[in-house]
């Protein structure tokens, strides 16, 4: 096992970076998760894994099956620094991001698209539910927060080793599903039915909007059909995470 007890390593500063900075995390392609939770769940993807990083002392799980994987041991000062959460438990992973290739794409029939959903918890949670779904990929427009941030992987709570992920321009992506046949829901108060008019879909693109502002107009107008949800209380909105989660659960056949 290999051991780092400089903060001044350049790998630890690596570690750092890509919890704390974009860029760095969009320049390697990499990524870190943290925690027990996270950390078993990436091992549901080994290839993607370069590392785990334990706290001097612990030990991993005897379940796990960590072989072939480099296990690196780090002081209490570097773990501390490390950690993005308050209680931390002193595990990483260090992991690639999932690629796709254009023939994947093109076999997807289910995707969600979100459009500038700014809170990394939302889009978090919105990649979770399309996991949970069955969705085939999550494509993340611009003006989104990072999917890799660390608040977005918490979120996540995993899903992000077992769907797709695609940061992309969302007009390109509607025009293609358009070319397949696959039909686009926008959502929006204006021109819309209520979600349960519509019927279940084998093929269909959902894009969510802005927490505040909604979809942007020119995605608006690229949609075969725009839905709503009616509100019966005093609240002005749904949180758009929970909309997402009632839109793809009725838009996706049920099949049990």
């Amino acid at each position: 096992m290999k051991r780092i007890e400089s903060l001044q390593n350049t790998q630890v500063k690596h570690w750092k970076k890509l919890g704390t900075v974009r860029k760095e995390r969009d320049k390697s392609g990499e990524f870190l998760v943290e925690g027990f939770h996270l950390v078993e769940e990436s091992l549901k993807n080994k290839h993607n894994v370069l590392a785990i990083i334990i706290r001097e002392g612990m030990e991993i799980p005897s379940k796990w099956n960590v072989d072939d994987i480099e296990i690196i041991e780090v002081t209490m000062e570097i773990a501390k620094e490390m950690a993005e959460t308050e209680h931390s438990q002193g595990i990483y992973a260090h992991c690639l991001q999932q690629t796709t290739s254009n023939d994947q794409q093109k076999s997807w029939k289910q995707v969600l698209m979100i459009d500038a959903v700014q809170d990394p918890g939302n889009v978090g949670t919105m990649i979770r539910t399309a996991d949970a779904a069955g969705i085939d990929a999550v494509i993340l427009g611009k003006g989104s927060a990072d999917a890799f941030n660390p608040k977005t992987v918490r979120s996540g709570q995993g899903s992000h080793f077992h769907i797709p992920i695609v940061k992309s321009d969302l007009s390109e992506w509607i025009q293609s599903c358009k070319e397949q046949g696959i039909p686009v829901y926008g959502t929006s108060l204006e021109e819309s039915i209520a979600y349960h008019e519509v019927q279940p879909q084998a093929k269909f693109a959902l894009i969510m909007g802005n927490e505040g502002s909604g979809l942007a107009p020119k995605h608006l107008v690229q949609t075969d059909m725009n839905l709503k949800i009616p509100l019966y209380g005093q609240a002005e909105s749904l949180n758009v995470a929970v909309a997402a989660g009632i839109l793809l659960y009725t838009l996706i056949p049920q099949t049990n």
